[in-house]
């Protein structure tokens, strides 16, 4: 399950991304301000205003589920969606601290280098039932 930013024009980019590369259908979607994107926050202790990470839960809904944020999310969709663009995946070289330092410094600028929506754009209908809200 990717819980991701819903108004971010990056995040929404990232996603179709995601979209076009998961061609297994691994990956579910909720945006961070539906009402099951701020359940899953609740549940992980994170504040519901906690926009400025794409969150990945692996396993989500199995006993093994586990939150993961930041680089340490990128990384794992990046490894399970695979094709060229592991080649990103390069960035694991870097230690943890300075691939999260990027990351904070990508996400608190997002909203001026990509864009921000005013509401979250609604999937492709071959794609809607990958969205939970």
């Amino acid at each position: 399950m990717v819980l991701y930013d819903g108004v971010c024009g990056l995040c929404n980019r990232a996603v179709r991304t995601i979209l076009k590369r998961d061609q297994a259908g691994l990956f579910l979607f909720a945006s961070l301000q539906s009402d099951l994107g701020r359940q899953l926050l609740e549940r992980y202790g994170r504040p519901a205003d906690h926009l400025d990470s794409m969150i990945l839960l692996a396993d989500y809904g199995e006993s093994s589920e586990q939150l993961l944020d930041r680089s340490a999310a990128v990384l794992f969709i990046i490894r399970k969606t695979g094709g060229w663009w592991r080649v990103f995946g390069l960035i694991r070289l870097l230690p943890h601290s300075i691939r999260d330092r990027l990351y904070r410094l990508i996400a608190r600028n997002r909203y001026r280098w990509f864009g921000k929506y005013d509401a979250c754009p609604l999937p492709e209908k071959r794609y809607q039932e990958r969205f939970l809200h």
